[in-house]
Formats: C-alpha cells, sequence, structure tokens
C-alpha cells in the first residue's frame, strides 16, 4: 500500500457542524415580530459561525418564496393553526415531534416562554434544548388567565428543565432568578448598525416630510399603547408634524380596530401597516423623534433601530426600557399623555432634534457580538446546566438573589388602597 503524503496525514479530521434547529417562532425573513427580526439576524450569522441552522417556521406565517433555504439557513414549514390562543403552542409541539422523531438535532432552540411548554417533552425525547426567554409574555394585556397561566408554566419548565437558558435583559435574569432560582446567560438583543451616508428616500405614498414626524414601530397589540402617542400628538396639536405607526396586527381584534378609529379621528395620524426592508429603514432614518410608550417589552429592538438611525428617542419607563440605558430624560411616565411625553413632542417640533435625546450609536450592541464561537470546541451541553452554578461554586447574583427573597418573604411590601386602586 502506498504511503500517505506527509500533507495528508497532518490534515486535522474534519469537524461535523453542529445541528441545531429553531423553534417557537413565525419565520423569515420579514416576517413581523421582535423575535423574528432577532432571527434574522442571527441564524445567517450562526451558519457563516459553521453552525448547520434549521428553522421550523410557521406554515401560516413563512413566506412560501423564501423556499428552502435562505442566506444558509434551511426551513422547515411546519403546519400551525392561524389562531392567537393556539398558534404557538400547537406549533411547537408538532417541531418539537419532528425534532424527537425525525430530524435529531444536536441541539433544540425553543425561543419564547410559551413554546417553551414542551421544554420536557423534548428533553423526555432525548433532545438538548436551549430555550430563549425573551419576556414576561404573561404580562401583556392581550392574553387572558388561561393563557397567563400557561405562559406561566412555560417559564417554569424552561427554567426547571432546559439544557441551557437565555435571557435577553438583565431585567429577565433578575425576575427568573427571583422566580424560580435559575441564573439564566444574558445575551441581549443585538442589530446591525446602518451604513453610512445619505437616507433612503421616504416612499411618497405614505405621505411624509424628512424630520418632520413622529415614529412607533410595532405590533397592534395593547401593550404598545398606541392610543397613548395618539392623544397626547393630538394634545400637542405640532404644526406641519405627522404621526407614523408603522405595523399591523398578528389577528384582527377590537385593538386593532380601536386604534384605526383613533388614527382616522386625528388629523396627520398615517398607519403604514407592516413595512421591511428599505421602506422600514427610510422610515427610521428620515424620523424627528421616535416614541415608544409601550407597557410591556422583553428589550425593545424597535427602540435600538431607532437609535442605530441617530434618531431622538422618547420611551416609557417601565424596566425593560429603563434596561437599554438611556439618560433619564428620554423617558417618560407610563400612560402619561399631559406630562413629559407632550412636552417632548413639543419640544422636538420646535427644536427638530433636540441633542438631550440623541444617544451614540458605538454604545448600541451589535447582532452576533455574543455569538461568535470561532475556536471554541463542538457545542457540549450535557453534563450540568451551565446556566446555573457548579455545586459548590459561588455566584455573586445568584447569592444576592436569593438573599433579596429572603428578605422579601420577611418583610412583603405593604399595599395600601391608593397603589390597589
Amino acid at each position: 500500500m502506498k504511503p500517505a503524503a506527509p500533507a495528508e496525514r497532518l490534515a486535522p479530521p474534519q469537524r461535523r457542524r453542529t445541528r441545531v434547529e429553531w423553534t417557537g417562532l413565525r419565520g423569515f425573513p420579514d416576517v413581523q415580530g421582535g423575535v423574528e427580526a432577532c432571527a434574522e439576524q442571527l441564524c445567517p450569522r450562526l451558519d457563516e459561525l459553521g453552525v448547520d441552522v434549521t428553522v421550523l417556521a410557521r406554515r401560516c406565517w413563512q413566506p412560501a418564496a423564501t423556499g428552502r433555504r435562505w442566506h444558509g439557513v434551511n426551513f422547515v414549514r411546519v403546519w400551525a393553526p392561524r389562531r392567537k390562543q393556539a398558534e404557538a403552542v400547537v406549533h411547537t409541539l408538532l417541531s418539537v415531534l419532528y425534532a424527537g422523531f425525525v430530524s435529531r438535532p444536536d441541539v433544540l432552540h425553543i425561543q419564547a416562554i410559551g413554546p417553551a411548554l414542551w421544554t420536557p417533552l423534548a428533553r423526555a425525547l432525548g433532545l438538548r434544548v436551549v430555550v430563549t426567554h425573551h419576556g414576561a409574555d404573561y404580562e401583556r394585556q392581550k392574553w387572558g388567565p388561561l393563557a397567563r397561566f400557561v405562559l406561566r408554566l412555560g417559564e417554569a419548565a424552561a427554567a426547571r428543565y432546559a439544557s441551557e437558558l437565555i435571557v435577553i435583559s438583565r431585567v429577565i435574569q433578575r425576575s427568573v432568578a427571583l422566580r424560580h432560582g435559575r441564573v439564566g446567560v444574558l445575551v441581549p438583543n443585538g442589530l446591525s448598525l446602518p451604513g453610512e451616508g445619505a437616507a433612503e428616500a421616504l416612499p411618497a405614498s405614505f405621505g411624509l416630510e424628512a424630520g418632520r414626524y413622529v415614529l412607533l414601530v410595532s405590533r397592534l397589540v395593547p401593550e404598545k399603547r398606541h392610543l397613548d402617542l395618539v392623544e397626547a400628538f393630538a394634545r400637542a396639536a405640532l404644526p406641519g408634524w405627522k404621526l407614523a405607526l408603522v405595523g399591523a396586527a398578528d389577528h384582527a381584534d377590537a385593538y386593532a380596530r380601536r386604534v384605526a378609529e383613533a388614527a382616522a379621528a386625528t388629523p396627520g395620524v398615517v398607519m403604514t401597516g407592516f413595512q421591511s426592508g428599505a421602506a422600514l429603514r427610510a422610515l427610521y432614518a428620515n424620523a424627528g423623534l421616535f416614541v415608544l410608550p409601550s407597557s410591556h417589552e422583553g428589550l425593545p429592538i424597535a427602540l435600538l433601530e431607532a437609535l442605530s438611525h441617530g434618531v431622538p428617542v422618547l420611551a416609557s419607563d417601565i424596566p425593560a426600557n429603563l434596561d437599554v440605558g438611556l439618560p433619564r430624560d428620554c423617558h417618560f411616565a407610563l400612560g402619561d399623555v399631559d406630562g413629559h411625553m407632550h412636552d417632548d413632542l413639543v419640544v422636538t417640533q420646535r427644536h427638530r432634534h433636540p441633542g438631550r435625546h440623541r444617544v451614540g450609536r458605538r454604545r448600541l450592541p451589535r447582532a452576533g457580538d455574543h455569538h461568535d464561537t470561532r475556536g471554541a470546541e463542538p457545542l457540549d451541553l450535557g453534563g450540568r446546566r451551565l446556566g446555573r452554578p457548579a455545586r459548590g461554586e459561588h455566584h455573586p447574583l445568584r447569592q444576592g438573589l436569593v438573599e433579596e427573597r429572603h428578605r422579601h418573604r420577611a418583610h412583603p411590601p405593604s399595599v395600601s388602597a391608593a397603589s390597589v386602586s
């Protein structure tokens, strides 16, 4: 037998690509939603880093024109009912069964706590499971008591059974640690910074003038508080300014109809519907002010997008928005239609771009910053849960949270009649 050449003898064996399947999201590209926007940024980057990524997308949302492969990412379109109460839970159940009996990935990556309800089943089928906690969805106004109970069960299942738990903000990390005694790995949302140079032109159909409109980009759901912003805009009476509401409802409901009626009754309010790509970039880049009046967020991607375009911003003072790290005067009290939000709309109209609302782009997290695995060993989720300290290992954050929980139980906060009302 002829001996191998020296180069052949010294060549290292080819490492098998880690196979990761994502579920719990609708799909992408150009599908509305924060989880979907995050996945659209991360999955192609994971492919570039040598990970074989497959997205188990919802057939009712995933564009058929995208095909089975996009920018290195594979897609399997799994059936799901297009019903608000059942869509995510049913789709994720079918995805877990597909992963457990058909595809057998190295890792199943479940997005959000509703789909995480099926984490124990996935583990029982022998799958290694990573769950990303995008926010306490049981706090969303759109859900009733039963849905909130199921979402809490999903959060508990993720904390107890996931091989690894990822959280996207310090607020979520703290909440999960206090509720379930598990410290998730913090991986904040990132974004791709727009290129330098002239902003893209606004589509003429919107009827907007560059630098003379207030912008909100979000789905039409109650926790985004569109009606607060419409009311504040109407009271501010800004000459020559408009308010652009960008986004659509996932499912037609009473709230979406109320927003449409309020917009139609308020001069200067423009509803553009769902936008993506060049049109969305132009809306961000040319805005005079971005406002996020929401009552619930995980880590607000729309706010980060506005900051990346150098747009002045205002946001409600909920913990998730405060966690972004903006100056204090970039925030207003939740629901404060007559106060700070109204005053700042007037200030913006007079001074166009008030410097106190601007935040340097260098501080913004970029997509992929926390996912760079070049030079690392293949993903190993066996053994102990990586999100928990090993036995006997000291974890300062966890210790502090445990002490705080004990203090809270020993001295529960008093609740006054005024706070309840």
